[in-house]
């Protein structure tokens, strides 16, 4: 019988669990979407559920429990100042799985893991984004060529 068994062990032991949970969890929230299996998705989910709903209130206690499991600051930055306050009006449900078919390898069921409330980039403004840093690179090789010659 599988009463009281709270959540899926994935085949790991426990620190290899909760490393890869935490790590896709910071991957989910760096890129609001990431490909993987259907049962790493399920408990992926699960976290990065509670650390949306717990990141709404940005307070020190919030942010130290959930930078237990995000170590980057700055995916830790994005989820309490960009991703809590995008879902601030919806109670739960912060992600979605898209169901993409099987591996070929294996055949496990891959899903597309997803926040519902992210910022989709039109082809446009990829194209203006890299345009403008790419002329950022070339204005700051100017401008040093200049203060090398200016020097000399």
């Amino acid at each position: 019988m599988k009463h009281r068994i709270g959540f899926n062990r994935l085949g790991r032991k426990s620190s290899h669990r909760k490393a890869m949970i935490s790590n896709m969890v910071t991957s989910l929230f760096r890129y609001e979407r990431i490909e993987t299996t259907k049962a790493k998705a399920l408990e992926v989910r699960r976290h990065a559920e509670k650390m949306i709903t717990r990141a709404k209130v940005d307070s020190v206690h919030a942010r130290r429990i959930v930078a237990e499991d995000i170590k980057d600051k700055a995916v830790l930055a994005k989820l309490f100042t960009d991703i809590a306050p995008r879902n601030e009006s919806r109670a739960g449900g912060y992600t979605r799985i898209l169901k993409l078919g099987y591996r070929k390898g294996d055949a496990a069921e891959m899903v597309l893991l997803e926040l519902v409330e992210r910022k989709v980039k039109t082809e446009k403004a990829a194209k203006k984004e890299k345009k403008s840093k790419k002329d950022g690179k070339e204005k700051a090789a100017k401008e040093k060529a200049e203060k090398e010659h200016a020097e000399a």
